[in-house]
């Protein structure tokens, strides 16, 4: 199932025996599986086993066996590599048997985990959650939620800021809202800026309006791929800045004065809005569709072709994109 479907489960206070947690969100899989692990029982009273500590013995035996020292047995079980089928079902089985056992996977990487899906059902008392990476709004709403949880005062224009400096990266944005709660004052802009730094020598946002606006990207691309973003998910934040870019865009031609609220559901700090809100009136309508279908084959040949070396063959076509739509 989903993220939202299994929100609402949450709601209703069902719980399960066995959770298996996977998909594009590092950051989501880990905060679930953690907050459900909490949910069963104290600290003390989980059990880590992370990627190569595990072992399916001695996981079968522990969750046959109840724990002399406390009325929970919950294990969690941290992997980057799809486990046998007939391990999982066994595992599941054996959480069935014994009601003080709670099992959860929190799977990790790139590996095909949705195989593993097929081990969960309701009839097992158990569940798997395909988690997606969040919209900017679902992401910006999780750190407003986070914000208050730590009793931090802010201004909405400061996450947003916050957001944008680590390039999306929710892990890096609620570990920086824990240190910055420390200073116990109102979090602004400023106080961001003085206090936290953003991750590489790119600002990423200024690469993508270079790469849009037609200007030499090439250093820049080189950095940011050398400092280990992934080329797939590097493509996917071209294609999602150029889908913003339509949609301001469309919104200017049919309505009026873009509003950030309306069009993203959020309101980025004032320079980014700017400069997003001119450059994308400046890209003629008609271009937008040739740009998608350029950026869509790219992710195509990424995905589907034998290419040996995929960071030159990012960096050749993004290098080609600068000049065909210049």
């Amino acid at each position: 199932m989903y993220k939202n479907e299994f929100d609402n489960y949450l709601k209703q206070n069902k719980r399960f025996k066995t959770y298996m947690f996977y998909g594009q969100s590092t950051f989501l899989i880990e905060q679930y599986s953690l907050a459900i692990a909490q949910m069963f029982g104290d600290s003390d009273e989980i059990e880590k086993m992370y990627f190569e500590e595990y072992d399916f013995k001695y996981a079968k035996d522990k969750l046959l066996q109840s724990s002399l020292f406390s009325s929970n047995n919950i294990l969690l079980i941290k992997v980057e590599k799809k486990i046998p089928k007939k391990e999982v079902d066994t595992l599941v089985e054996a959480c069935n048997k014994n009601p003080d056992s709670t099992l959860i996977f929190a799977c990790l990487g790139d590996a095909e985990f949705k195989t593993m899906e097929n081990s969960f059902s309701l009839k097992t008392n158990s569940v798997a959650v395909r988690f997606f990476s969040p919209t900017d709004l679902e992401a910006l709403k999780f750190l407003e939620y986070e914000a208050k949880m730590l009793q931090i005062k802010y201004e909405i224009s400061a996450l947003n800021h916050l957001y944008f400096m680590h390039k999306s990266d929710l892990s890096l944005c609620v570990n920086d809202l824990r240190k910055l709660a420390i200073l116990d004052e109102l979090l602004t802009v400023n106080v961001i800026d003085n206090n936290c730094f953003g991750i590489g020598s790119v600002n990423f946002e200024e690469f993508l309006h270079d790469l849009l606006s037609g200007k030499d990207i090439s250093d820049d691309l080189s950095l940011i791929l050398e400092e280990g973003m992934n080329e797939i998910f590097l493509l996917n934040q071209v294609t999602s800045f150029v889908q913003q870019l339509f949609m301001i865009s469309s919104y200017a031609r049919t309505i009026g004065q873009p509003n950030p609220k309306d069009i993203l559901g959020f309101i980025p700090p004032k320079n980014i809005w700017e400069k997003k809100s001119k450059l994308a009136i400046n890209i003629k309508p008609e271009i937008f569709q040739e740009i998608l279908d350029y950026l869509l084959n790219i992710e195509l040949d990424l995905k589907s072709s034998k290419i040996d070396n995929q960071s030159l063959y990012l960096q050749s076509s993004l290098r080609k994109f600068t000049v065909l739509f210049r």
